[in-house]
């Protein structure tokens, strides 16, 4: 079975909690440590721009995908709509 792109990431495997925000309150400092994470495991992976480019076009609004959280993705997408 071809998983496509996300056959080859770096996540795959790996806990969801990095990636998304816990059902319970969470602390800026444990937000960022999460974060951190996530982005350390992003941050070497082979297919990080197939899955920005997933989360950007199919509207992603929640968790880490290719290493930006959805501030990130959104400031990044109006760059985009802006120079386009």
């Amino acid at each position: 079975m071809d998983d496509g792109w996300w056959g080859q990431a770096a996540c795959k495997g790996t806990t969801a909690e990095y990636f998304f925000t816990p059902p319970s309150f969470e602390v800026k400092a444990e937000r960022d440590a999460r974060e951190g994470a996530a982005r350390r495991i992003c941050g070497g992976c082979v297919v990080r721009e197939a899955c920005l480019d997933h989360a950007l076009t199919s509207g992603e609004h929640r968790g880490i995908w290719g290493g930006l959280n959805e501030l990130e993705r959104r400031r990044l997408a109006r760059r985009r709509r802006a120079s386009a």
